[in-house]
This record gives C-alpha cells, structure tokens and sequence, in this order.
C-alpha cells in the first residue's frame, strides 16, 4: 500500500530583500568611495599605450607641476634642493633595499625640464620610472 502525501512542499528562498540589501551596501560605497580623497599634488600625466604599474621596495615621488614647482614625497623644493634631497634619502637607505624615484611630471612641461631631471637622477645612479595615463 502506498502512501501518499495530499501536499506537496517546495523549497523557497525569498530573495526580495536582498536587493534591497545590496542597493544599500552599493549607496555605503559610493559615498564613503566620495569622502576619501588622498592628499595628492595634482598633475596631468601624459598618455602611453603601454603604461603598467610599477611595484618596488622603496618609492620616491618627485612631481613637476605645469608651473615649474617641484615636490619630492610630497615637501616642494626648489630645482637646485633636488639633488642634495636626494641624496639624503639615498643616504638613510638600509642595505640591499631598492631605491627607485617615481617621476610624475605634467604633460605642459618641456622635454628639457624632464631631462634636467633625469641627469640628476643617473648622477646619483638612481632608477626613475616617469608616469603615464593610459590612452582610453
């Protein structure tokens, strides 16, 4: 003799609430993503094909605004302070660590402004990498 059951029961999960959920998470990001803004100097980057990031040990930053002012991490000094910071931070560097110094430089400046640079740079046998943007 069989049994057989007059109801049959299905499984549900109620999903209705979770877009509410995530329409709400979704909203938390985006504000919060809006209220951090890194103290950044902002410079315009020129644009290369084949740009990448670039992961080492120890970075300097040394940025050029259109207007000629320099900052090295972010302290401005002028051309001529360039070099002797630079060796003060080669010079506090520990053993077997990686020096490598961030160039960003604006997209208005001269090639000779970002040459000048450079040559402080290869007088302190120092690797410089020069940010680009991304073509889109």
């Amino acid at each position: 003799m069989k049994i057989e059951r007059k109801k049959l029961r299905t499984a549900e999960v109620y999903t209705a609430s979770l877009n509410d959920i995530m329409f709400f998470l979704l909203l938390f990001f985006l504000i919060i993503s809006t209220m951090v803004t890194p103290a950044t100097i902002r410079v315009m980057l020129p644009q290369s094909k084949t740009s990448s990031e670039a992961v080492v040990k120890k970075n300097i930053s040394l940025a050029i605004t259109a207007d000629r002012r320099y900052f090295v991490n972010k302290k401005e000094v002028s051309f001529q302070e360039i070099e002797p910071e630079l060796s003060a931070i080669l010079a506090a560097k520990k053993t077997g660590e990686e020096v490598v110094v961030l160039l960003q430089a604006d997209k208005l400046l001269t090639i000779q402004d970002m040459v000048d640079v450079i040559d402080i740079g290869n007088k302190l046998q120092i690797k410089m990498v020069l940010f680009t943007k991304k073509e889109k």
